[in-house]
């Protein structure tokens, strides 16, 4: 008979040390160091000293668990959530905000300063809002559970693909609380209620948006009973992806204004919005500062989705190209272009992460530059804006590692990294987003 060798499972690590939590790096994680080893430890804050038990051993760190809080941070509170600990939504609720924040800012400068060779950055004020009730678009799971016969709601767990079931939300829009105790009645009596998955909720310049997520049709009565039990909400039924069905009267777009350039900006509920209006218009009220838009500036707004930040821009400069991956997203942008008003402003689809076509939009010059990417970052057009000789960019960035790298071909290209500005975009969350400004040396 043959023997399979079969190699011996390696045994996670059970050794338990008391350590001090110098920082919080950029994932917001409490940062140690033992025997010249870096040890991360979520749900650490720093200044404390702990008692982990370490989990995981890599060749250049190690991961550890939270056993107790030896000696707190005077930033640690109480979560004013109840479900924290066991919620994935928010990571930073044990620390007051204002502390959040700087250790956020910290632990980016770190890191840029490290990629980018720098020694000192050039921060400004940070850019923030409410610490909680921000929130005005987000997705909630629902999951039956058979041993029990009850319908949850709510986020993952932390470190969990599983439904933490939820009574309340604190970082949810004021106009959205309400689903908790509205939604977890009504989904029992419903004859097809084990079919919806998720509800996207959308806060709309005020008013509650719900859409379900469906994997079977509804009968009639199911939707009635949802309508009924919220009717101050508009309620969107979505059976295929991207296909949406009002399920009160007529259809009408989701709308969000722009307070301070008197601009209305119409979504789908699948499109993309920056989800703190709050902070969102303090963004472009910066990024018009810090562009300081002369008339005759021509403007090329990269990713621009909807035109957020390209609407504004036209309102100051003589000509905007906006450019966007998605066709829907283009079309959104001129429609909501043409609705307010704005004649000198371009929208144009193209894939910025491919070579770029030989199209009229990149053969030109730009006085300034706006990107604001995804996650991946701008990699396939960050190595092409040097070409375009603006004498600014201004970059957005939600993932401080893709901005870093991104920042290096731009410091290759001839600019310097004039103004940086931390964006508190989720508050009690580990996320920290960042404005960029570059100007051609």
């Amino acid at each position: 008979m043959a023997i399979i060798y079969q190699a011996a499972k390696k045994k996670a690590p059970n050794k338990s040390l008391s350590l001090h939590i110098e920082s919080l790096d950029h994932l917001g994680q409490g940062l140690a160091r033992h025997q010249g080893k870096a040890v991360f430890v979520p749900g650490a804050l720093p200044g404390e000293r702990v008692q982990v038990k370490v989990t995981r051993q890599k060749k250049g760190f190690s991961l550890a668990e939270l056993q107790q809080v030896l000696q707190p941070a005077e930033a640690r509170q109480s979560p004013p959530c109840p479900h924290f600990q066991q919620c994935g939504g928010c990571q930073l609720q044990h620390a007051r905000p204002e502390a959040q924040l700087a250790w956020k800012q910290a632990a980016i400068d770190n890191l840029l300063c490290h990629q980018l060779g720098l020694a000192v950055l050039p921060w400004q004020t940070p850019i923030q809002g409410a610490a909680l009730g921000y929130r005005r678009k987000a997705r909630l799971g629902v999951w039956y559970q058979q041993s029990k016969k009850v319908f949850q709601l709510g986020f993952r767990q932390q470190g969990d693909f599983r439904i933490q079931p939820l009574t309340e939300c604190q970082v949810l829009s004021p106009v959205l609380q309400p689903v908790f105790s509205v939604l977890l009645p009504v989904l029992k009596q419903l004859q097809q209620g084990r079919s919806i998955t998720h509800l996207d909720l959308i806060d709309a310049d005020g008013e509650a948006t719900v859409v379900v997520r469906h994997t079977e049709a509804l009968p009639a009565n199911d939707i009635a009973m949802l309508c009924a039990s919220w009717p101050d909400a508009r309620w969107l039924g979505e059976a295929e992806p991207g296909v949406f069905q009002a399920w009160q009267g007529e259809e009408k777009p989701l709308c969000y204004p722009l307070t301070s350039q008197q601009l209305q900006l119409a979504f789908e509920p699948a499109d993309f919005i920056q989800v703190n209006a709050s902070v969102n218009q303090q963004m472009i009220e910066t990024a018009l500062d810090w562009l300081a838009i002369a008339p005759q500036d021509r403007v090329l707004d990269l990713y621009c989705g909807i035109g957020n930040f390209s609407l504004p821009l036209a309102q100051q400069a003589a000509q905007v190209i906006g450019v966007e991956g998605l066709e829907s997203m283009v079309q959104r942008a001129a429609t909501n272009a043409a609705n307010n008003g704005l004649s000198n402003v371009t929208f144009v689809q193209a894939d910025l992460h491919l070579p770029w076509p030989d199209s009229d939009w990149c053969r030109q010059p730009y006085d300034k530059i706006l990107l604001d990417p995804a996650r991946a970052g701008a990699s396939g057009s960050i190595e092409q804006l040097g070409s375009l000789g603006a004498s600014k960019v201004l970059y957005v960035s939600c993932n401080p590692e893709s901005l870093a790298r991104d920042a290096s071909h731009l410091l290759r290209q001839g600019y310097r990294l004039s103004k940086l500005a931390a964006v508190e975009m989720f508050p009690q969350t580990r996320h920290l987003e960042v404005m960029a400004l570059f100007e051609l040396i």
